[in-house]
Parts: C-alpha cells; structure tokens; sequence
C-alpha cells in the first residue's frame, strides 16, 4: 500500500451542511459573513481556496490546507471560525462534513465547474458569474490549481 502523500499535496472538494439543513446563509448578510470567513483563512494562509460557492443550508469549496495544518483543522476554521462570529445560540452546522480527495487536473477542472455551477442548477442566478456568493464571481481571491495536480 502507498505511503499518503504529504498534507500540502492534497486538496479536497468538501461540503458542509448546516445543523437540520437549515437555510440559514438565505440571509444575505450570513452568506457574506461566511465569504469573509473563507478569506480570511485563506488570507491567514490556513489554506488555499480554488472555489466555493455558499448555497442556502451548505457550503462547497475546493481547498488546499497549509502544510501544517490538517483537513479537519481547516474545515473546523471555517466552520468554527462562522460559528464564532455568527453568536447563534442554535447550532450552525452539523457534526461532520463531507469531502474527496482531488488527484489531477481534470477532476481540480471538473469539481471546480461542479461548485460555480450549483447556484445556476439551485436557480439561484442565470450565470455563475452573477452569484455573489461564489468564487464565480470574485476570481481574485482565488488561488490557482496546485503544483501537484498541474
């Protein structure tokens, strides 16, 4: 069996549900908030973010976490991080999130359209471009593919 390759080569498509699929980023200002919060962290260097989109009750994002910093460590800063700042005396988000490991281009290309898309396939905008909720639509924040998948 193959060694695990070393954290900072890996990167995930993850997906995090609010506590009883609540539509809790319907607001908008909850929605902006979690933005922030992804930038941040990102801007911390916690990880690099290639996408995401906040969709009304989850969250999708593509990321890369730091060298040292694990999957779980970086999912619980954003979700922690959201959690925190929102001072909601209802839980946010449920237990566990869900995630893939990314292992080459076409599949970093191909969750990358998945998550920009899903606020057109939710109805939610006619374009990707034309969410504000989504790296669609704010590429400058982006971080590009990571050496090891190019």
């Amino acid at each position: 069996m193959p060694l695990a390759a070393p954290q900072e080569l890996r990167t995930y498509f993850i997906t995090a549900v609010t506590a009883n699929r609540r539509r809790l980023f319907q607001v908008e200002e909850r929605a902006q908030l979690l933005v922030e919060i992804l930038k941040h962290y990102r801007d911390q260097g916690r990880f690099e973010l290639h996408a995401f989109a906040v969709m009304s009750d989850h969250l999708h994002a593509l990321l890369t976490p730091s060298p040292e910093v694990s999957l779980e460590k970086a999912v619980q800063y954003i979700k922690g991080g959201y959690s925190f700042r929102l001072k909601s005396k209802l839980d946010v988000w449920s237990k566990s999130f869900n995630e893939t490991q990314i292992r080459t281009c076409d599949k970093f290309a191909a969750c990358r359209t998945y998550i920009e898309a899903n606020p057109v396939r939710a109805n939610l905008c006619t374009s990707p471009e034309r969410y504000p909720f989504s790296s669609a639509s704010m590429p400058e924040i982006l971080d590009g593919c990571p050496p090891h998948l190019a």
